[in-house]
């Protein structure tokens, strides 16, 4: 009965008429109605991690929210989130549900596992993720390439880890202009068309200056667009990947990514 309190064993062991297996049939249920009762409570605390499989042709990862940044430090709660993604790694659809149960009525804190990603290599290329210090930010991301030989060079793996990082300071929302929603790109045009810099202008200079206001919104919302943080922003993401692509003599696509940040989904 390890995690439940001496007064809790004597309760139950008194409701059980001292049938032993019966009370711990209790405190099990009592500990499920904890469970129950914990889940209304906000979790909104937490943290991310990640799960990268041998090769790196598979990766997950996974936020779960607890109510405290305290309980996030437990080593039970992150030996849970380690379980939840090496689970989730082996079977998108696994249920943890029992687990987080128990869990919930170890800590006494509600616990959820709020969203997980998880990403299959197709083709050449590899899954990396990033999980920044304190765990409260986690990326995870696929780069693909024209040769099964270009994702074992140093290069190449550098550059997927550099992608992570980017990803990471950046916070960018798409991988590059084209993915960008219609509704996303009608709402940056209204509000640029509303800026004071356009009041008075003819109309070819107003759509000039207007295409310039979207251009800086790209290089902020797209990652290939934006300056490439580890050479000072000098040049893009886009033209970094383009010069590793020509050193290696293949085409390297950022294929997809995803980038966590502890209670941004509650």
């Amino acid at each position: 009965m390890t995690g439940v309190g001496m007064m809790d064993c004597k309760k139950a062991l008194a409701e059980a008429k001292g049938d032993l297996s019966a009370a711990v049939d209790i405190l099990r249920k009592k500990g499920r109605a904890t469970a129950a009762v914990k889940s209304v409570r906000e979790a909104k605390e937490g943290s991310i991690t990640q799960y990268i499989a041998h090769g790196g042709k598979l990766g997950v990862l996974v936020e779960v929210n607890s109510e405290s940044d305290f309980v996030a430090r437990n080593e039970l709660f992150r030996a849970f989130c380690e379980e939840a993604a090496k689970r989730l790694a082996a079977d998108a659809n696994a249920s943890l549900e029992t687990e987080r149960e128990a869990l919930v009525a170890k800590i006494r804190e509600n616990i959820k596992i709020a969203r997980h990603a998880r990403m299959e290599v197709k083709g050449n290329g590899l899954v990396a993720s990033y999980i920044h210090t304190g765990a409260k930010v986690g990326v995870l991301v696929e780069v693909g390439a024209g040769r099964a030989e270009t994702t074992g060079k140093e290069e190449f793996k550098q550059l997927v880890k550099d992608i992570t990082l980017q990803i990471a300071a950046g916070h960018p929302h798409v991988v590059s202009r084209e993915q960008v929603p219609a509704n996303v790109i009608a709402k940056e045009r209204e509000i640029a068309a509303q800026s004071d810099r356009l009041k008075g202008k003819p109309a070819q200079a107003m759509e000039k200056i207007l295409q310039g206001i979207l251009e800086k919104f790209y290089q902020t919302y797209c990652l290939v667009d934006q300056g490439f943080v580890k050479r000072n922003s000098e040049i893009s993401v886009k033209e970094h990947v383009a010069q590793i692509a020509k050193q290696l003599g293949d085409e390297i696509t950022i294929r997809r990514f995803v980038r966590f940040q502890v209670g941004e989904s509650a």
